[in-house]
């Protein structure tokens, strides 16, 4: 099938290469003309675990090319997805549909022949309407159907979800377009369940799940709040919890707050969309608040160790809000960061795919390390703020020579307690009661 792709970043990317590596022949639009050239010139423009290989090999066998022109972009395509942001309004935290509308308004007048218009953004629920109302009136004769097929693509691990998906929903009632998407997704069936409803159902499905997901972190983290204080330990008290197969062990691992470009903005959405209906979301507005307040009290608890120390030195591991991707935004570590330097602190920060993107956010405040164990030359504190495979072979003993302080606030779980308390360190975990506290 020849696919069109309506935006090239963290959903849009990894979406068409996956497509591409299914033997569809795919086309990717967008209006930034660096990052298409870059494409073009075989160079990766987002970080995402496993997707240099398949860019590689479908650029090579020409499945898959990149274009500034709409018109090149979607011509005889099957199917268009748009995979354009929905970013935040600043005041309402309503998704701004502003992108999503250009690109229906864009594409309308080059549809030729029937084509599935596929909205692969999570949009608030009526987006399909409207945009199949925007293509309507911008070309009345045009031969085409509006699904919403919402995508659950983690970041950091896109390409093993996009080719193992638990499920694929897609949201319309043409029998036409069903017809379409099935063929498209054959190469998934029977293993994968494939959900057809609503238009508006599937538009919901999007935000309830990760509205859902969002509640279940900051749940554990509360958790670990309640086990520091009553002297339980939160990874016996997850593994318990996760034993469960009604609640299951996936999001019960406690952190500093959850971040990226999915779930502060859906929740934030969700709960507007909510509001304007007059429907009461008490558990998400809840856990908006908390998760932003968490962020800051894990910032005010190294503050109170800092502040005791003569022009203290942090180094911090972590800069993305989760490990397996360069992606900075919303990104707990970067909001933590930028609390502590309120204070009169030195941080050294290390992420061994994410510096560049922290560097545009916190420009000159920090000073950026070459690798781990350069963050951590004469720290007086060492704060772990993502979880990177990578930190977890770090030789703690050759930390303990190149630090000057001994404290190390572990939020991602990474080290071995034992063998930090061994060598010298006062660990401090989140969800467990520290002895030095």
């Amino acid at each position: 099938m020849k696919i069109g792709i309506i935006g090239t970043g963290y959903v849009g990317l990894p979406t068409g290469v996956g497509l591409a590596e299914l033997g569809n022949e795919v086309v990717c639009i967008d209006q930034i003309e660096s990052k298409i050239n870059d494409l073009n010139n075989g160079k990766l423009t987002i970080f995402e675990d496993g997707l240099e290989e398949l860019f590689i090999r479908n650029r090579q066998n020409g499945r898959l090319n990149f274009t500034l022109s709409m018109e090149k972009g979607i011509h005889d395509a099957d199917v268009v997805l748009i995979a354009v942001g929905t970013p935040p309004d600043p005041e309402t935290k309503k998704a701004d549909m502003k992108y999503i509308y250009a690109a229906a308004q864009e594409l309308a007048p080059f549809l030729n022949g029937y084509t599935v218009i596929a909205i692969k953004s999570t949009v608030p629920v009526g987006t399909g309407d409207q945009v199949e109302e925007i293509i309507r009136q911008k070309n009345p004769e045009a031969d085409f159907d509006v699904i919403s097929l919402p995508e659950f693509l983690r970041e950091g691990f896109a390409i093993h979800d996009f080719f193992n998906p638990d499920r694929i929903v897609v949201g319309t009632n043409s029998a036409r377009a069903q017809d379409v998407m099935a063929k498209l997704y054959a190469p998934f069936a029977p293993k994968t369940k494939m959900l057809f409803v609503k238009r508006r159902s599937s538009e919901t499905i999007k935000y309830a799940s990760n509205a859902f997901l969002a509640m279940k972190i900051h749940y554990i983290n509360e958790m670990a709040d309640f086990c520091e204080k009553a002297g339980a330990d939160i990874y016996e008290v997850a593994q318990g919890l996760g034993a469960d197969d009604r609640i299951g062990p996936k999001f019960l691992r406690t952190g500093p707050g959850y971040g990226g470009s999915c779930f502060p903005k859906d929740t934030n959405a969700m709960a507007y969309m909510a509001r304007a209906f007059g429907v009461e979301l008490s558990l998400v507005e809840a856990t908006i608040r908390g998760n932003d307040k968490r962020k800051q009290l894990m910032a005010e608890n190294v503050w109170a160790e800092a502040q005791k120390i003569s022009n203290p030195q942090i180094a911090i591991l972590g800069a993305a809000f989760k490990g397996g991707t360069d992606d900075c935004r919303e990104s707990p570590a970067l909001d933590i960061i930028k609390h502590l330097l309120e204070h009169p602190v030195q941080i050294r920060l290390y992420d061994p795919k994410a510096l560049n993107n922290a560097r545009k956010i916190l420009g000159d405040a920090v000073y950026y390390a070459q690798d781990a164990y350069d963050a951590v030359q004469k720290a007086d504190i060492l704060l772990v703020l993502t979880e990177w495979e990578e930190f977890k072979s770090l030789d703690l003993a050759q930390i303990k020579q190149q630090m000057k302080g001994r404290l190390i606030f572990d939020m991602r779980g990474i080290f071995n307690p034992q063998e930090a308390t061994q060598l010298g360190f006062d660990m401090r975990r989140l969800g467990i009661k520290s002895t030095a506290l």
